[in-house]
């Protein structure tokens, strides 16, 4: 793990996911002086950001990069909970250890803040701290649908489904379609949605039959028919 302090040059302020981070919520002048309590890491794909049990220590803003948010079950197997990508605030929790396992899919950026730092910004700054309560009801959001989706759905709805949450998530406008950039193997899409890897690429190869979706090489996704696709996630 790499990190640097944030420098008194302000970095903040230039932040390309700032928009759509924790930090949206604030005034310039206040962005500063987070910018002081702020570290900036790099990791290494692969590497873990913590791990599940560990002292809840640090929250972290995804500036580049997508994480993998994992738990062991008990036995032993592991189910994937969520991806995090550019934006996306890490490290809430209730109690004083991590709930889950956080890993590095990808080479990433990230913003770290010591929890005492920010607890302290959240009492200057009551804007920051409406902003964090929006993002646990997004977690909290998230975490309903991922019942649903290892509760009650079909293997090709719940593939449909995946697809379709990261379409609108990290989707964009192609020539024929929008395209995913999926830095995830097929295995960590099995874990996510409760599913066998070989499973999951027979939804693909059906759903590419079907004219739903292209394959653009190992990672890509091509959705061609979205309105088919949500149809066939059984979300409408």
């Amino acid at each position: 793990m790499q990190t640097t302090a944030a420098s008194h040059n302000y970095p903040c302020q230039n932040c390309k996911v700032r928009d759509k981070a924790i930090c949206s919520a604030l005034t310039n002048e206040e962005l500063r002086e987070l910018s002081k309590v702020t570290t900036e890491v790099q990791l290494a794909a692969e590497a873990a950001v913590f791990y599940e049990g560990d002292e809840n220590t640090y929250l972290f803003n995804v500036v580049a990069g997508t994480i993998r948010l994992t738990k062991l079950l008990p036995d032993g197997r592991r189910q994937v909970t969520g991806f995090l990508f550019p934006g996306d605030f890490l490290g809430l929790s209730v109690g004083n250890t991590y709930v889950y396992t956080a890993e590095a899919v990808t080479e990433v950026s990230l913003c770290r803040f010591k929890r005492g730092n920010l607890v302290k910004m959240l009492d200057r700054f009551p804007n920051l701290e409406h902003r964090l309560l929006e993002l646990a009801s997004n977690e909290l959001v998230q975490a309903q649908t991922q019942l649903l989706l290892l509760g009650q759905k079909t293997a090709t709805e719940r593939v449909s489904s995946v697809l379709v949450g990261l379409m609108e998530r990290i989707g964009r406008r192609g020539d024929d379609g929008i395209v995913i950039d999926l830095p995830m193997t097929r295995g960590d899409l099995a874990d996510y949605a409760g599913l066998r890897t070989e499973t999951v690429s027979r939804c693909f190869t059906q759903l590419r039959e079907e004219g739903v979706i292209d394959t653009l090489g190992k990672h890509g996704v091509n959705i061609r028919q979205p309105e088919k696709l949500a149809d066939l996630s059984g979300d409408q």
